[in-house]
């Protein structure tokens, strides 16, 4: 689980950085500033949760079979999905909600496995 969750963050930490140079660099001239906002928003959100991620994996070092610390890292993939990716796809704008409650439980779960740890 470890190996899977450093993976995982570095891979979105390397997508961040991807898509947020596309956006200072790509949409700079096709996006209005409200829309480039947003678009930045989901790319930093997007960034940190991917360091999460990381956490996540270096915690599941020494406690592997922590179940919290499965389900945060779960929750937190699925939130940088749900919500970053929503806000880089505005069809897709109705699910935001839902990403951010990922995120939020993928902190608290986090939390809950350090307590418990």
């Amino acid at each position: 689980m470890s190996k899977l969750f450093i993976v995982l963050g570095s891979l979105n930490a390397f997508l961040a950085v991807s898509l947020g140079a596309f956006g200072a660099h790509g949409l700079k001239h096709s996006l209005t500033s409200d829309l480039l906002a947003i678009y930045q928003t989901g790319v930093q959100y997007h960034f940190i949760h991917a360091l999460g991620l990381l956490c996540v994996g270096i915690l599941a070092q020494n406690w592997a079979d922590s179940l919290y610390l499965k389900m945060a890292g779960g929750l937190l993939l699925t939130g940088i999905l749900l919500f970053s990716g929503s806000l880089g796809i505005r069809s897709f704008g109705i699910i935001t909600p839902l990403g951010g409650i990922a995120l939020l439980g993928g902190w608290i779960l986090l939390a809950t496995a350090a307590l418990k740890i």
